[in-house]
């Protein structure tokens, strides 16, 4: 199965994309969001931005606002450049720029699309009528899996994390419709309110397919999904890449779970295979059971419910209000809807990705950018090897195989070498919701192509204009998207200062994934095998319960903590990239003078930078939302926790005993 480790999260793009236009400061630092009188020693994240926080209101539209959100505002709107210029002239059928401004065409055609209302459902809904048995309910289910539309299980194509090198399907467990298994056991006030907007959600959708009164079985749906969730694993176990690698025959899949019918299921969704990843077993034996323990009836319901949620965005208006209801106001704190214009660029990005990649890299990204972000890797590159030879806890056997999986990184820059094929999605300019299947078909088709097959390590798993980075560790690769690759995280005229502080953060960050608690699992060449020595893989658990126990400590709303445990590898990549970041910014002439810009040293410059680009105000509702299902820590914690551990920013800013930033050196956190 395909593991992206990320940056920032994909969720938070929809949970925190910003409204801010301020303009970029000549000296690349925004003083004016500063607020000094807090001591840079005692919260240096307030510090940078307590000016800001404390003056910004989040915007209607959003569930928060902060400084990366910034780069996506700019990259949205380059793309809608790139859209209203393809429909100021005609396009010739079958190019890229042909299905780009149509799909976008057919998205924002309101009138044609709010006339169907929920017609193009009502071909799967006649189907689920016609359910009878357990047979023709699996039979279902395979067919929306073969156009792309996960229902009780994901499936991904990628490599074997035994043998890198081979493509192999990997099943995982799905089938919710709250946010997290969690949500169905807990019983406090906050849970149940999401609990109860989710079934007036689904209540809602059903009374817009003519089904009014339906909450008594809304709630036989609910109970379906709360026993599915029985089965499924926790969040934290989710981490675990040896417990969620379970490579299974056929034959065996057939003995063990028989209602479920694996032989012809696979025929059904087109694949050929004698040996699947059952990510977690606990939950497809689940499912084997609730085939036959559970009526048919509910099955029908439960099948509706998915399939008009999953459609709900690409119908008409009040489906549309509806979901964002549920999904925007109740579990993102959202007043107001976003302007048509931009969740139909979205939607084209997500289902056009590549074709629309070719475009905004060709106006917006430089050779030059790709030039310097390779020269900012090396040098990384360079300053972990220094660190790696430096570490006192690790035997000279285990640096070796460390130094030789750093040097093996496969370094994607902007955008691929490689682009994808869309010449076969038939894309019509007034039938937005066959579009959609149009392109869920044949990016369903492409994966299931590469079952068997030799892994292609040209594949990028985001979009160019993607405001993100990931390490993969089956690749062992790591990924900077153009759409990163903007102030305040980079810019070609910045000072090293700055692009060290920002986007060689994000670089030490990304490579430090392939040695966090779940990177440190996998070899140079992808392949999931312990390379570490016993007493070395000791002390790393250690030093990795030593992060788990800092960031429980932390708290967020009233007696809400980071949860520890499920944050731990993102927490580990942010400690050993800031250090590795700063190593390298130590390369540089900048990093080994002491001439000062705008009254602040260079590493001064260096941490301030660093800070900036976390700047970030969420609403409650969103808060809470990520800090159940999200594995990266609250943006403060991701500037404070690091640098209460890094001797340099105490140099830096006079941090002393007293301080609440202080932390003993005997007690500071060194992994990498």
């Amino acid at each position: 199965m395909k593991k992206i480790f990320l940056t920032f999260g994909v969720v938070i793009l929809s949970i925190l994309m910003g409204n801010s236009q301020e303009k970029k400061p000549a000296s690349f630092l925004t003083t004016a969001n500063m607020d000094k009188s807090v001591k840079p020693s005692d919260n240096f994240y307030m510090f940078v931005n307590g000016g800001w926080y404390n003056n910004t209101v989040i915007p209607a539209t959003e569930s928060g606002t902060g400084a990366f959100l910034d780069i996506y505002n700019r990259t949205k709107d380059n793309l809608r450049t790139i859209f209203n210029d393809l429909a100021k002239g005609k396009q010739l059928p079958g190019t890229i720029q042909q299905q780009i401004a149509d799909f976008y065409a057919a998205g924002m055609d309101t009138v044609a699309i709010n006339k169907l209302g929920y017609e193009p459902v009502k071909p799967y809904l006649k189907k689920i009528d016609g359910i009878t048995d357990t047979k023709s309910l699996l039979h279902f289910i395979a067919e929306v899996q073969a156009e792309g539309t996960g229902i009780l299980f994901g499936l991904q194509i990628g490599a074997d994390e035994k043998n890198s090198a081979i493509n192999i399907p990997s099943f995982n467990q799905a089938g919710l419709g709250l946010p997290d298994r969690d949500y169905y056991f807990k019983t406090d006030a906050a849970t149940l309110d999401i609990v109860k907007a989710y079934k007036t959600y689904i209540i809602k959708l059903f009374a817009l397919t003519g089904k009014p009164n339906m909450a008594e079985k809304v709630d036989l749906v609910y109970t379906l999904e709360k026993a599915i969730a029985e089965g499924h694993s926790t969040r934290v176990e989710m981490r675990d890449p040896q417990t969620n690698y379970n490579k299974m025959s056929v034959l065996n899949l057939e003995k063990r779970m028989p209602n479920i019918g694996w032989r012809t299921l696979l025929t059904a969704i087109k694949i050929k295979a004698d040996s699947l990843n059952i990510g977690q077993p606990k939950h497809f034996e689940t499912i084997d059971h609730l085939l036959v323990r559970t009526p048919i009836e509910t099955w029908k319901l439960y099948l509706k419910a998915r399939i008009l949620s999953d459609a709900s965005t690409a119908l008409s208006s009040d489906f549309v209000n509806a979901n964002f209801d549920y999904y925007g106001r109740a579990l993102g704190g959202k007043k107001q809807l976003k302007p048509r214009w931009e969740r139909v660029i979205n939607s084209t990005d997500a289902n056009l990705s590549e074709a629309l990649g070719q475009l905004y890299v060709k106006k917006y990204f430089t050779q030059d950018a790709k030039a310097r972000m390779l020269q900012l890797i090396n040098n990384l590159q360079t300053a972990f090897e220094t660190r790696i030879n430096k570490l006192d806890w690790m035997s000279d056997a285990t640096k070796e195989k460390s130094r030789e999986k750093l040097h093996t990184f496969l370094k994607k820059i902007g955008y691929p070498d490689k682009w994808k094929d869309y010449s076969k999605v038939k894309i019509n300019r007034i039938q937005y919701f066959q579009n959609l299947v149009a392109c869920s078909k044949n990016e369903y088709n492409f994966q299931v192509s590469k079952v068997g097959k030799t892994v292609d390590r040209t594949e990028w798993g985001m979009t160019p204009s993607t405001v993100n980075a990931y390490y993969n560790p089956t690749f062992n690769e790591i990924v900077f998207p153009a759409g990163i690759l903007q102030f305040p995280f980079f810019d070609l005229k910045a000072d090293d200062a700055i692009n060290y502080g920002g986007i060689g953060m994000v670089i030490g960050h990304e490579m430090t994934h392939g040695f966090d608690d779940q990177g440190a699992q996998y070899d140079k060449n992808g392949n999931m095998q312990n390379w570490w020595t016993p007493e070395d893989e000791t002390k790393f658990k250690a030093k990795g319960k030593a992060v788990v126990d800092l960031y429980n400590t932390f708290t967020v709303l009233d007696t809400v903590h980071v949860k520890g445990a499920l944050t731990l590898g993102e927490n580990i990549a942010d400690i050993g990239g800031i250090a590795i970041a700063y190593e390298a910014f130590k390369l540089t002439k900048q990093g080994q003078s002491d001439t000062m810009i705008d009254g602040f040293t260079p590493d001064q410059r260096f941490f301030l930078s660093y800070a900036q680009i976390w700047r970030n105000k969420q609403k409650e509702q969103s808060v809470l939302q990520r800090i159940n299902t999200d594995p990266h820590s609250p943006p403060m914690y991701r500037v404070l926790a690091p640098l209460m551990n890094f001797e340099p920013f105490y140099k830096a800013f006079n941090v002393k005993e007293g301080d609440k930033m202080f932390v003993a050196e005997k007690s500071r956190i060194k992994i990498w």
